[in-house]
């Protein structure tokens, strides 16, 4: 009996102890309106790390692969001419970028084959389709461009066909380093104007608010106006 007593005394003092406890804790507790700590740091992070410590090797042996194809492919231009496109999206696409590469409308247009396209160092994208004038007309007079400047030479050296380039040209014919033919961004001029007395004593907030007024009532002088022409015909 006296053990059962002793027991139950001893599960209430324990319980009062653990609500004391809890009690002090949430005095004690962090202050403000932060995150309640709860950390779990027992992951092993270190175990999913990943580096990337070779990045400046492949940075140069991307470099050596460049000149090498360049004197691979010598005396054709290391890349290809490709046409110059929008970006996507509101953000960008006011700006012009190298796209993938020219449409069959465009080679028709510049009159150029789409078979003998690629050999000559024209990127072809059988997707691509012209959604506007201006595009078609700057990437046409852009493959005309290129089609003025190259220089084809012969698949042997003793036997011409049509369509090679002369001797003359051969013998002062250059390697492209870079992109052909790079993109040109034009900046838009700036006109500067001499600052009149009647610029200066222009009050553009008033004049906003005129104009305002005025769309305000124009209906209702509108009406009026009517009103007073038809009592003038009485």
């Amino acid at each position: 009996m006296h053990f059962r007593i002793r027991r139950r005394i001893c599960t209430l003092c324990s319980r009062i102890l653990s609500l004391a406890q809890t009690f002090i804790s949430r005095e004690t507790m962090v202050k403000h309106n932060n995150v309640i700590p709860n950390g779990h740091f027992k992951k092993h992070w270190q175990n999913y790390v990943k580096t990337w410590f070779n990045q400046p090797a492949r940075k140069t042996r991307r470099r050596n692969a460049r000149q090498a194809k360049a004197v691979k492919d010598f005396p054709r231009p290391a890349g290809k001419l490709r046409p110059q496109v929008h970006g996507q999206t509101l953000k960008y696409n006011m700006k012009l970028r190298e796209g993938r590469g020219f449409s069959l409308e465009e080679l028709k247009a510049a009159g150029i084959p789409k078979k003998l396209a690629p050999t000559v160092g024209i990127a072809v994208d059988h997707r691509r389709r012209n959604r506007s004038l201006e595009g078609l007309q700057a990437n046409v007079q852009r493959l005309k461009t290129f089609k003025a400047k190259l220089v084809v030479f012969p698949r042997r050296a003793r036997k011409m066909k049509a369509g090679d380039s002369t001797p003359e040209e051969l013998a002062t014919a250059t390697q492209v380093q870079g992109s052909v033919l790079p993109i040109v961004r034009e900046k838009p001029a700036v006109e500067f104007v001499k600052v009149t007395d009647e610029m200066k004593s222009f009050n553009a907030y008033s004049k906003l608010r005129l104009e305002r007024t005025n769309k305000r009532h124009l209906g209702a002088r509108l009406k009026r106006a009517a009103e007073a022409e038809k009592e003038e015909k009485k």
